[in-house]
């Protein structure tokens, strides 16, 4: 019977924890916790993209069809990296840590250990940038990091997500044309 009365006390105390639970408004996320999430989001799809390649195969291109003159596996994945960095610093109001080479990235980066850490660093340095971003400086006007005239930490941080989204497609077509399932895509 005392056992039968700790069970049904627990289950009260618990019962009553729950409910004063569901009366908590949910807490809202920053502007930073949302972006980062998104950046998160598509880090881990490309990522492992990038490093199911093997590096005897990051020189690759398509040829066959309309691919004339587009960049190789390893040329999207620093482009990508070089980008981030890019992004970053205009974000941060600094320059990039890193040689970019512009928007190729660096030709000092070449094999795939290199090229890895090249991008892995630069999602470091887009979340550290990221999550500066907050509801007082989120729309104001910074540097545009490509060409004149000014751009948002807002856009730029969600072009991340775009820019990153648009070559992890092509860096799929480029595993599956060499037999590789993308990580994303394995059961």
């Amino acid at each position: 019977m005392k056992n039968i009365r700790i069970v049904f006390a627990s289950l009260l105390l618990l019962s009553g924890i729950a409910l004063a639970q569901m009366d908590k408004p949910a807490e809202q996320p920053t502007a930073s916790q949302v972006l980062n999430s998104s950046l998160t989001n598509v880090e881990n799809e490309f990522v492992p993209a990038a490093d199911a390649m093997p590096e005897d195969k990051y020189s690759f291109a398509p040829t066959t069809g309309e691919f004339k003159g587009v960049r190789t596996f390893s040329q999207q994945i620093k482009h990508v990296a070089a980008v981030n960095y890019m992004l970053a610093g205009a974000i941060l109001g600094e320059k990039p840590p890193v040689d970019t080479g512009g928007e190729n990235g660096s030709d000092a980066v070449k094999s795939k250990p290199d090229i890895m850490k090249y991008l892995k660093d630069s999602f470091v340095y887009i979340h550290k940038a990221a999550g500066t971003i907050n509801d007082k400086n989120l729309v104001s006007p910074i540097r545009n990091p490509f060409g004149e005239g000014t751009a948002t930490r807002l856009g730029l941080a969600l072009g991340v997500a775009g820019h990153c989204s648009n070559h992890y497609g092509q860096m799929v077509e480029y595993l599956r044309l060499n037999g590789i399932v993308p990580p994303a895509s394995r059961q």
